[in-house]
């Protein structure tokens, strides 16, 4: 038999343990983006249900690109999970750099994650990654500008359209901009916006035996016609302007016109945070009518690097973020039209949802988008805003860099498309692919 001391001592272990006191500690590297930062505000409910702590690392979409990229191509251990994207899914997956989530609970319902989705941040089938949102890209207008500028917005709209709107509606006079667009340079800042437009007006990054394409007519085309409009109704200093810099000055009255991504319909909308809440309208990415939008196909989703010590503890917290529970706890303390989008079917058949005034909308745009075939000719890539290859990250931060400079003036869009042309020739041989 044990002695008293031994029994107080397993009584004390057991209590210690259940308090939590000894609890392990999930680190998590994030994106400043919204609906993360009200994760963050909610994760006492997934500690409170498993005792796991989580300690979170969130930063900037460039920044955070970089650090989880580093972390795992050197295996550097530093998170246990990492919120990746459907770029990075399928090449992470294959080379068996993720931990595959072919175990999931059946309460999860993994077949109720929205086809689109579950097939990007897959491989072989196998899904590599969760999404806690699933997004496309679409237009966010001002109702009342539009109206004063006597125009109205279709829900398909081209691309002429929508500049000749964007130059009625600018007043520059008083700080209202016609339209505004990412310039910030990124390969999934600008040029995540660029691509997808490119597409519409019948670019292409590589031709189908990896040829580089910014030589072509069609992508001088794309960037006159970005950075004429840019120049005329876009606000001051776009060249320096991402997702958030953007939103801010929607939010704040300044744009006529945002397209960008549809899981930004929730925040301009609040009126907590949005100037323009009651009179925002949703359209159609645009496109210049030879059968492409310019929308792109985008999951943030969250995943578990090979190299971490703390498997399940990382499943329990993938499936408690990215369930349908958690899309009713964030309703329930944050009202429906905030509950994370675009990641499950289930979510477009609730009739708590099914009102909201961006839903059909969001689902429209996410499923107008191919991946498989995201351009007017043919090309040996996957991916709408991107192609699918390791070396693009690299590739395309080096081509946004010269686009963002020819958007300040810089240099010209013909400088631009040079450099472009050149850097991606350089990569493309030195991989290999030429």
């Amino acid at each position: 038999m044990l002695s008293s001391k031994m029994l107080g001592l397993t009584t004390a272990i057991a209590l210690v343990a259940t308090s939590g006191v000894m609890a392990e500690t999930l680190t998590i590297a994030t994106v400043n983006n919204g609906d993360m930062i009200r994760m963050q505000g909610l994760t006492d409910d997934f500690t409170s249900k498993t005792g796991i702590d989580v300690e979170w690392v969130t930063l900037e979409e460039n920044v955070l690109r970089q650090r989880v990229t580093t972390d795992i191509t050197t295996k550097g251990g530093q998170f246990d999970i990492m919120t990746i994207g459907m770029y990075e899914t399928p090449i992470w997956g294959a080379n068996d750099w993720l931990v595959p989530l072919d175990d999931l609970s059946a309460d999860y319902d993994v077949d109720d994650i929205l086809p689109a989705m579950r097939g990007g941040l897959s491989v072989d089938g196998t899904l590599y990654a969760a999404p806690f949102y699933g997004e496309s890209s679409m237009i966010m207008y001002r109702t009342d500008l539009m109206d004063a500028a006597g125009m109205e917005m279709p829900d398909a709209p081209t691309w002429d359209f929508v500049a000749d709107a964007a130059r009625a509606m600018t007043d520059k006079d008083n700080e209202v901009y016609g339209i505004c667009l990412r310039g910030k340079a990124g390969w999934g800042e600008n040029m995540a916006f660029l691509t997808a437009t490119s597409n519409a007006f019948g670019a292409r990054w590589f031709d189908e035996n990896w040829n580089p394409q910014f030589d072509s007519a069609q992508w001088k085309q794309t960037l006159e016609f970005y950075i004429d409009l840019m120049n005329e109704a876009g606000p001051p200093g776009a060249a320096n302007n991402g997702f958030n810099e953007n939103l801010a000055l929607f939010q704040q009255g300044k744009c006529g016109m945002w397209i960008d991504a549809t899981v930004a319909a929730s925040f301009v909308t609040n009126p907590d945070d949005s100037t323009v809440a009651d009179s925002v309208g949703f359209a159609l990415a645009p496109d210049t009518g030879l059968g492409k939008r310019g929308n792109w196909l985008w999951a943030w989703a969250l995943a578990i690097p090979a190299g971490t010590q703390k498997q399940a503890e990382a499943k329990q917290f993938i499936e408690w973020a990215t369930s349908k529970d958690y899309i009713e706890l964030v309703a329930e303390n944050e009202g429906w039209a905030n509950v994370p989008p675009g990641a499950r079917t289930s979510l477009y058949e609730n009739p708590n949802y099914k009102d909201i005034p961006f839903a059909q909308m969001t689902l429209q745009s996410i499923l107008s988008a191919d991946p498989t075939s995201p351009t007017v000719d043919p090309v040996p890539y996957v991916g709408v805003q991107f192609a699918a290859i390791p070396e693009f990250a690299g590739m395309a931060t080096q081509v946004g860099q010269e686009f963002s400079a020819a958007l300040a003036g810089q240099q010209s869009v013909d400088e631009a498309l040079a450099k472009a042309q050149a850097i991606a020739t350089e990569e493309m041989e030195a991989a290999g692919y030429l």
